[in-house]
């Protein structure tokens, strides 16, 4: 039974890189060209302040041929195997907390379960930490902060994980006292506290690029475009809904098929 709810995962898993890959080359990928083209702007703009001073050039980076690998086959091939990767083993994943969860959260049918699921999982994995360390386009980020915003997403990734899965069990516990709307909305306001607490202990992370500024003050280069920070965070959440809705929809009506033959083939 594990095995067969497991290549499923993998099946939906691979269906929602497929779906995210198109989606994240139609809406993603523009939003990136544009912050690159930010990015050697103001590296450009920095080099010809450094030159004017006497200095060396050098700030920018490039992101087209590094190592061979143009922008062509960075959003074709890389994009769509990094998608592909990531959305199996979000199936594989997913297959595992659904084989754990069917059952043991009410009486909820398999493709309700499939959909509670994957509705979890966006919102501890991708919208909770996101809403802390939000993804960023090229030109957001400093090198040397890169340990440590890895290491605080991946905690925030953990705690918040840590919290759903405590804030289900008080649900279920406290469901014959309170009666189950009332300890899933208790639950859900304890989760929301938690992580509301999370948010104000863990250490912000501010790394927009603003103004690019001569020595008298006067503005050589725009700050990093508002908008284009939006777009693109909203299109990278866009991403991640594909992945996840696709993997509870499409495991929701392969899971139901298998045990629905399954109780099929249990004699009268």
């Amino acid at each position: 039974m594990e095995k067969q709810i497991i290549w499923r995962g993998l099946l939906a898993g691979a269906v929602a890189g497929v779906l995210a890959f198109v989606f994240a080359r139609i809406f993603v990928e523009p939003q990136i060209e544009l912050a690159i083209g930010y990015e050697e702007g103001i590296g450009a703009a920095h080099d010809a302040l450094q030159h004017g001073h006497g200095g060396h050039g050098g700030h920018g980076h490039s992101h087209d041929g590094e190592g061979g690998i143009t922008r062509a086959i960075q959003m074709n091939v890389g994009l769509g195997l990094g998608l592909l990767a990531f959305s199996v083993a979000i199936g594989a994943l997913f297959s595992v907390v659904y084989a754990v969860a069917y059952g043991r959260i009410g009486t909820v049918s398999a493709r309700l379960t499939s959909l509670y699921v994957a509705g979890g999982m966006l919102l501890s994995l991708y919208i909770v930490p996101s809403l802390k360390y939000p993804a960023s386009p090229p030109a957001l980020s400093l090198d040397e902060t890169i340990r440590q915003r890895t290491l605080l997403y991946l905690a925030t990734v953990v705690l918040s994980v840590a919290l759903l899965v405590a804030a289900v069990y008080l649900g279920r516990r406290w469901a014959a006292r309170l009666g189950a709307w009332n300890a899933s909305v208790a639950a859900a306001g304890a989760y929301i506290a938690a992580v509301a607490v999370m948010m104000l202990v863990l250490p912000s992370i501010n790394e927009t690029p603003g103004p690019l500024r001569d020595d008298n003050g006067a503005i050589v280069y725009e700050g990093f475009p508002a908008d284009l920070l939006y777009e693109f965070r909203l299109y990278a959440l866009g991403t991640q809904v594909v992945v996840y809705a696709t993997i509870g929809l499409v495991f929701a009506a392969m899971i139901s098929r298998l045990l629905g033959e399954r109780k099929q083939s249990v004699p009268a």
